[in-house]
């Protein structure tokens, strides 16, 4: 993931004008955050086991981690897309026994729509907006005998809520940070590159 992304950069930048701009009208981001949907869909899931007495240990989340494209046909909104990806890993615990390991990976893709209120050569603030689908993978390797492995997909709708952007930096280069709501996390941080 972590070369997807930065194919993505190197791509951006080596299409870039290379004379100055007083108007960017194209932005793309990398970004990771925190507490994202799909992490309080694992938190839920795990209540339900506990209550017909399997139980999960030793939980690692990665992610989530986000690519995001946005065009400005006008210089306060922006319309375009975000990629997130998330995964997660645990190990199945019945009777103080590990039984196995239970691992979800979550591919997201959401058309959205970023509203800046506040737009300066070397800061902006900013609202935005995704409505889209996620694929989820979950898989079961059990070591235990007489229990089977199993491997499903499902997809279900999913969002992402910026309340509030903050991006500061050069006219091109920027990093910013969000507080909101969604698959790409409560608190996102990350880059973005404007041309």
């Amino acid at each position: 993931m972590k070369k997807f992304m930065m194919l993505i950069v190197a791509a951006v930048m080596a299409t870039a004008p290379v004379c100055a701009q007083t108007e960017t009208k194209h932005e793309v981001g990398l970004s990771v955050g925190c507490v994202s949907n799909s992490q309080w869909l694992d938190i839920y899931e795990d209540l339900i086991g506990t209550m017909v007495g399997v139980t999960f240990h030793n939980e690692k989340f990665t992610g989530p981690f986000s690519a995001e494209y946005f065009y400005h046909p006008k210089e306060w909104i922006g319309v375009g897309g975000i990629m997130v990806f998330g995964k997660s890993t645990q190990d199945i615990v019945s009777m103080n026994n590990k039984d196995g390991e239970l691992t979800n990976t979550y591919y997201t893709l959401m058309p959205a729509v970023k509203f800046d209120w506040l737009r300066k050569k070397y800061f902006g603030m900013y609202s935005k907006l995704g409505v889209g689908a996620t694929l989820r993978h979950e898989s079961a390797d059990y070591t235990a005998q007489g229990q089977e492995d199993y491997s499903e997909s499902a997809v279900h709708l999913n969002f992402q809520a910026s309340l509030l952007g903050i991006e500061a930096g050069s006219q091109h280069l920027r990093g910013f940070l969000e507080a909101g709501a969604g698959e790409q996390g409560i608190f996102v941080v990350g880059l973005k590159y404007k041309f």
